[in-house]
């Protein structure tokens, strides 16, 4: 166990400290890409690096200014990823704050038109509602997002499949906190500047494969992302994921197995995972055909906390999972509904039971979400250890199993909210 959280903390420090914000489609991201891959290599000769388009946040300054009390006061601010800037021109308008937990059951938002909207929510989850948010026509949107109650603005992006499909208009992360200072100073007017923007790249998908003795009888695959939301070296969103993967690649090399065991880092996942969407519709037909189960790592590091599990799984293979893990004293919380922001989506989506592995620190998720102090003095390496050996053990025995008929697929009414949600938040296949 020492082995594992040293080597952790050994490759974490090389994505946080000496790479840093890993933007996808960035040269930091692809630096991330292959310092992966050549550690990969030390387990394996069959590495390869997939590219796929991706728009990368390319902003080179932001400014927010909100009018209170008649005077022009400077606030914090970051550009959503997808979203448009102003191109360096002021954009200003008058605020309006909106209430989005009850706001989108108004029939008619056209007092949105022309304002700099203050969106009490991260995310506008439903089409239908974005679609409306849009042709309503804000000026701009301030995007509050009321799960973290901080002081400091969060980073995060819109959704790509809504973006193509209903355009945007530039939207702006803005600090929980300051929103009640704008309310109490019976603020006015807001105004932006935000220079650069959005230009077209490719984001990265490392491929590691242990091959199996047996290569026709499927494959098992784990991973992690290796990208960053921006102004944060995402130690726990996602550098303890990736180099989990790398770790998963060292235990489960030790020995040849029945099936192959295919571990990833992606790249693009804080754009909705884009880079494992991006491979599953290139690997479509293999991975639905031969994928027997994913397991995923993503801000499952933190040194405070509680596991928390979303299984998508037949019964037999969720009490697999629930009887190899508490063997190494590990109790979960467990959900069994889909979430859509994980690269373990995708692969349901082809019919791939999966896990998503992570540990929160409060209700909503961790404090440091998307944050500038997602550092890695947040990380607790003997507990992250705990779980790649548990995760190692779970792999080994499915790899080795004469028949893994019995844990395959996942339930029809399941699947089906999945596909529903590919469809609707993805854009389908």
């Amino acid at each position: 166990m020492n082995t594992t959280s040293s080597n952790l903390e050994k490759n974490l420090r090389v994505l946080t400290d000496r790479i840093g914000v890993r933007l996808a489609g960035s040269p930091q991201e692809y630096q991330a890409a292959e310092f992966i891959a050549e550690t990969f290599r030390q387990y394996s000769s069959c590495v390869t690096i997939e590219k796929f388009p991706v728009r990368e946040r390319c902003v080179t300054s932001e400014q927010l200014q909100v009018q209170i009390d008649g005077k022009w006061q400077d606030f914090p601010c970051s550009l959503f990823s997808s979203a448009p800037s102003t191109d360096g021109r002021r954009i200003e308008a008058e605020m309006v704050f909106f209430d989005t937990a009850t706001g989108y059951q108004r029939s008619d938002l056209s007092f949105l038109t022309g304002k700099a909207v203050v969106h009490l929510g991260c995310h506008v989850e439903n089409e239908d509602s974005y679609r409306r948010l849009m042709e309503a026509k804000p000026a701009f949107i301030l995007f509050v997002d009321t799960r973290f109650t901080g002081t400091v603005q969060l980073a995060d992006g819109l959704f790509p499949a809504y973006v193509k499909k209903y355009g945007a208009v530039p939207s702006l992360n803005v600090a929980y906190m300051d929103v009640w200072k704008w309310l109490r100073g019976k603020a006015a007017r807001a105004g932006i500047t935000v220079s650069g923007g959005i230009r077209e790249s490719e984001t990265t998908v490392v491929v590691c494969d242990l091959p199996g003795t047996e290569p026709d009888s499927g494959f098992l695959c784990a991973a992690g992302h290796h990208d960053t939301q921006a102004g944060t070296v995402g130690a726990d969103d996602n550098a303890i994921g990736s180099v989990s993967s790398i770790e998963l690649a060292r235990l489960l090399s030790a020995r040849p197995h029945r099936r192959t065991v295919r571990l990833f880092s992606f790249g693009a996942e804080e754009q909705l995972s884009v880079g494992s969407a991006s491979y599953i519709r290139r690997h479509r037909e293999e991975v639905t055909r031969n994928g027997i189960f994913m397991c995923n790592f993503d801000t499952m590091g933190s040194a405070l906390g509680w596991a928390e599990f979303t299984v998508n799984a037949n019964d037999a293979l969720r009490g697999l999972i629930a009887d190899t893990f508490h063997k190494h004293d590990i109790y979960y919380v467990e959900h069994t509904a889909p979430c859509p922001y994980t690269d373990q989506f995708p692969f349901a989506a082809c019919g791939v039971p999966g896990l998503w592995l992570y540990r929160k620190n409060c209700f909503a998720g961790n404090y440091y979400h998307h944050r500038v102090d997602n550092t890695p003095d947040i990380i607790g390496f003997e507990e992250a250890a705990k779980l790649v050996h548990a995760a190692a053990d779970l792999l080994t025995d499915l790899a080795d199993r004469e028949n893994i008929d019995p844990f395959r697929g996942i339930p029809a009414p399941l699947q089906g909210r999945i596909d529903a949600q590919f469809n609707a938040v993805y854009g389908g296949f």
